[in-house]
């Protein structure tokens, strides 16, 4: 009998151990990584754990070597943080903090490196509420910058690549920072994701047409690393650039296979 109410009494004891806690995934600002929140119910005045997990959005797992900072704020004013910048090996973090009084807090992450390699800091904040009484803000709907490149993701494997890091970077940093640089990416982004997915699915199902699309980009990830080391800051200086590392790139894929032909051809004839 002493037996069969013990195994009645366990799942009553565990329930509570693994009870289900808040949960919420937000995306970066630019996408680079996905930050989990989760946590249990918080009562004001005791300490709480929250559960932080770094994803990598492209692989869908836990990254690795994440260099992030923490700040947790009330109408403004920071109660927890900022903590210097802090490491994690393992992508996961445990951080105890105490929510005093009831009310909606913001916990806000900024990350600063990957896998030992420091990055503009891109920034995610979550909205926790405190108290039963307390209900959160109807969230208002972000105006995107555009998505990843599939092509470039699919071609090096990971949107952590330091290839589509410097694409993104490029995109967001300068092209869309002139109007310009926003009708041009506006219409190639209608061109470009036309027949990019199909060509990202084959790249992965065929390593070897994988390989001669890394081949084929890299002139135009060289060409483009130019930007990186110029002032841009009118629309004649994106104009000018830009024209100028189009032309770069039609000389590098079509006019020098152009000449190439023509002078076998010559040979040929001779």
């Amino acid at each position: 009998m002493k037996i069969l109410i013990s195994l009645f009494l366990i799942p009553l004891l565990i329930i509570p151990a693994f009870a289900q806690t808040n949960s919420q995934t937000l995306s970066t600002e630019k996408g680079t990584l996905d930050v989990k929140l989760s946590y249990d119910d918080i009562i004001p005045g005791q300490e709480t754990k929250l559960n932080v997990d770094f994803i990598n959005p492209y692989t869908k797992k836990i990254q690795e070597h994440v260099d992030y900072t923490i700040t947790v704020s009330r109408d403004g004013k920071a109660v927890f943080g900022p903590i210097p910048l802090t490491h994690t090996s393992i992508g996961s973090v445990k951080i105890p903090v105490e929510f005093v009084n009831e009310g909606v807090y913001s916990v806000e992450f900024q990350i600063e490196g990957i896998l030992f390699q420091p990055i503009p800091a891109e920034k995610v904040s979550f909205d926790v509420p405190v108290g039963k009484s307390v209900v959160l803000p109807t969230p208002v709907a972000k105006d995107e910058k555009g998505g990843g490149c599939l092509i470039a993701t699919a071609t090096f494997d990971s949107e952590l690549s330091p290839q589509v890091q410097q694409l993104r970077e490029l995109r967001d940093n300068t092209i869309l920072n002139t109007k310009s640089g926003m009708a041009f990416m506006t219409t190639f982004n209608q061109f470009y994701y036309s027949f990019s997915p199909p060509i990202a699915d084959f790249e992965r199902e065929h390593p070897f047409f994988k390989e001669a699309v890394k081949i084929t980009l890299t002139p135009m990830l060289t060409s483009l690393s130019i930007l990186n080391h110029v002032n841009i800051d009118s629309e004649q200086d994106m104009l000018g650039y830009g024209i100028s590392i189009v032309l770069l790139n039609i000389g590098m894929y079509i006019g020098i296979p152009v000449f190439g032909i023509l002078k076998i051809y010559q040979f040929k004839r001779k």
